[in-house]
């Protein structure tokens, strides 16, 4: 018993401590496989998620956290109760975003990989930066938001932000040993989506079960419509801009259909460094846990002789409106990209639902960003008060549309 009790604790002083935002989503389950596969080199400290308790349960009983996070107290009362038939040691639980900045500045937690899905993990990950913590980030919202903010941030407290999406994570790779005056620009790739074929009536009667094939990603449900809509690509431009330093007409986006090449740099003398791997967001997670060193991983090498073409295009900016409305934003810079981000995840959340069409997306975006009155970011308050006046801007034009449309059809009638 001594003994391994001696294990234990020699086991939890040489592995790092991580804590996840958003450990029930996609990404958060994909770190869990990647700590699982690296064996005693990290351990997990805290977990915060939402309304998934039943996921949380089991990450809960398989890597027995102190600390995690859940939406509410309902959802607490509920995790504890499965807990106990369980017969789970229950950690310390915290609720909202109070509970998410809990477990992201959590003292035994050396890295944080912040995974949650929209403007809810601006604030939990800006703390983690401010506590001096490795940030793993996936959440593009933090730094298309406030980039200036969550940069100057992590400068001040020796922070250290790595991208865990897979363009950025490229990008970071293709970097390595290069000098920054020798780049002249970044190439985003990106896989056209589910409607990269489609013309625009099509995209206009696109089903939401249309929009969630997403051709070679499996993702949560709003950011495989950004990814339909080209946004994804838009708000990776801008979060670019504030990891590498590079300004919006030193940013490229092309459509790669394959999505092996992950992401490109272009140097001076006019030659390409590109990163290129399966398409499995593991491989990013890693390079994030354990950067400056390279080791083994679980996924399988790529098959160059598998790939019998490599086809870029140019995106169309026509049929993918967002793409521009992203540039737009970051050209202008102050609140227009807090107002973007806000204004888009209220129009897809209203696609989801059902209450408008996949191109108004864009429409909706278009008109509150247009009637929005931009100020300077340095101040955390003016971000969150511009995040909240685009989101009642976008659902006055949801509202508009949604009526419209009922008009319409009642006409028809």
């Amino acid at each position: 018993m001594l003994t391994h009790c001696l294990r234990l604790t020699a086991y939890f002083l040489m592995a790092k401590g991580i804590a996840i935002l958003g450990s029930t989503g996609s990404i958060g389950c994909n770190t869990l496989r990647v700590v699982e596969s690296l064996g005693e080199q990290f351990h997990v400290v805290a977990l915060g998620a939402g309304r998934n308790v039943w996921k949380l349960a089991e990450q809960i009983a398989l890597y027995r956290p102190q600390l995690v996070s859940v939406a509410n107290e309902e959802c607490a009362q509920e995790l504890a109760g499965l807990l106990r038939e369980r017969g789970i040691k229950t950690p310390a639980i915290r609720v909202g975003e109070a509970g998410l900045i809990e477990v992201a500045r959590m003292a035994q937690a050396e890295i944080v990989v912040s995974a949650i899905v929209g403007a809810i993990g601006l604030v939990p990950t800006l703390e983690a930066l401010k506590a001096g913590k490795r940030v793993a980030l996936a959440n593009k919202e933090t730094l298309v938001m406030a980039g200036e903010i969550v940069t100057r941030a992590a400068r001040e407290s020796g922070a250290e932000l790595l991208p865990i999406d897979s363009e950025h994570n490229a990008i970071h790779q293709c970097l390595r040993g290069e000098k920054r005056a020798e780049v002249r620009r970044l190439v985003l790739t990106a896989s056209g989506g589910p409607f990269r074929c489609k013309s625009l009536r099509e995209m206009e009667e696109a089903t939401v079960e249309d929009a969630m094939q997403h051709p070679t990603w499996t993702m949560g449900a709003k950011v495989t419509i950004d990814s339909a809509t080209l946004m994804n690509k838009g708000l990776e431009v801008i979060e670019a801009h504030w990891l590498f330093g590079f300004d919006g007409e030193a940013i490229d986006v092309v459509v790669h259909p394959e999505s092996v090449v992950h992401s490109m740099i272009e140097l001076v003398d006019n030659s390409i460094i590109a990163q290129m791997g399966a398409t499995d967001m593991r491989h990013a997670i890693q390079y994030a846990l354990t950067y400056p060193e390279r080791q083994a991983c679980a996924l399988p090498p790529l098959d160059l002789t598998q790939l019998s073409v490599l086809r870029f295009e140019a995106p169309d900016r026509a049929r993918f409106p967002c793409l521009e409305l992203a540039y737009r934003a970051l050209r202008t810079g102050g609140t227009l990209p807090a107002c973007l981000n806000a204004a888009n995840e209220m129009a897809v959340e209203a696609f989801l639902a059902g209450r408008i069409r996949l191109t108004d997306i864009s429409r909706v975006i278009d008109r509150v960003m247009t009637k929005h009155e931009v100020q300077a970011t340095r101040d955390l308050d003016v971000i969150l008060e511009a995040d909240r006046e685009a989101r009642a801007a976008a659902a006055a034009e949801i509202a508009c549309l949604t009526l419209s449309e009922r008009i319409a059809v009642e006409k028809l009638v």
